[in-house]
């Protein structure tokens, strides 16, 4: 009987209990995103799943298809919408005319995608071992629609800064230089003998970066 009679106090509070807030779709999106690149960056695209994301965002597996799709959609979602709000952050930070040097930006943009690419470093890694061991899986990812269109916003504003009558194609040197600090940051621990000083790896990148570009649009 006793147990009864706890049993019933306890209705009460049960009943009284707050609801949790209903959460916005701008929400759901935005935890399922954070969800999926901490997924990504502990076990690779391959070993991720829909499954593990859907715990971590503390959402349905339903959820996350009727957002995105498939996985390789929430995989681009995820690493290339940061990519490409990063980009037209530094653009709204830095305008047209805001009579700053074309080197000094180049140096400040080099810098500001050393840190974008250094923080999934791990993410990308994991595209480039799926892609390499596994192509089956990351079919369509090659294709990478927001990494083209960052390359495009990239060609851009190259070419209203250094024009169209460089010796190399503006939408080619800006492929050249993401993959030149990729290729360091990905690979920093192959390339670079262990102690190496960080500082003095991040300027040589950005030194060859900015004086290739210069010297490839160097006129005759």
């Amino acid at each position: 009987m006793a147990d009864d009679e706890a049993s019933d106090e306890a209705l009460p509070n049960e009943i009284n209990a707050p609801r949790r807030r209903r959460r916005t779709p701008e929400e759901l999106t935005d935890r399922v995103l954070e969800a999926a690149a901490e997924e990504f960056e502990q076990a690779g695209f391959v070993g991720a799943t829909t499954a593990a994301i859907a715990r971590r965002a503390d959402v349905t597996e339903a959820q996350i298809f009727r957002m995105f799709g498939s996985k390789r959609e929430l995989f681009q979602a995820a690493i290339f919408a940061p990519l490409n709000r990063h980009f037209q952050d530094f653009q709204a930070r830095h305008p047209r005319h805001s009579g700053a040097a074309p080197e000094a930006l180049a140096q400040d943009y080099i810098t500001e995608l050393q840190d974008f690419i250094g923080r999934h470093s791990r993410m990308l890694m994991s595209l480039i071992v799926a892609s390499a061991y596994s192509p089956g899986t990351t079919e369509g990812v090659g294709e990478m629609d927001g990494l083209r269109a960052y390359f495009e916003r990239g060609a851009a504003m190259m070419t209203q800064r250094v024009g169209n009558d460089g010796a190399v194609d503006p939408a080619l040197m800006v492929r050249v230089s993401f993959a030149a600090v990729l290729a360091n940051a990905v690979f920093r621990d192959w390339l670079f003998p262990a102690g190496a000083d960080d500082s003095a790896i991040r300027d040589a990148i950005a030194h060859f970066v900015i004086h290739g570009i210069g010297m490839a649009n160097a006129k005759d």
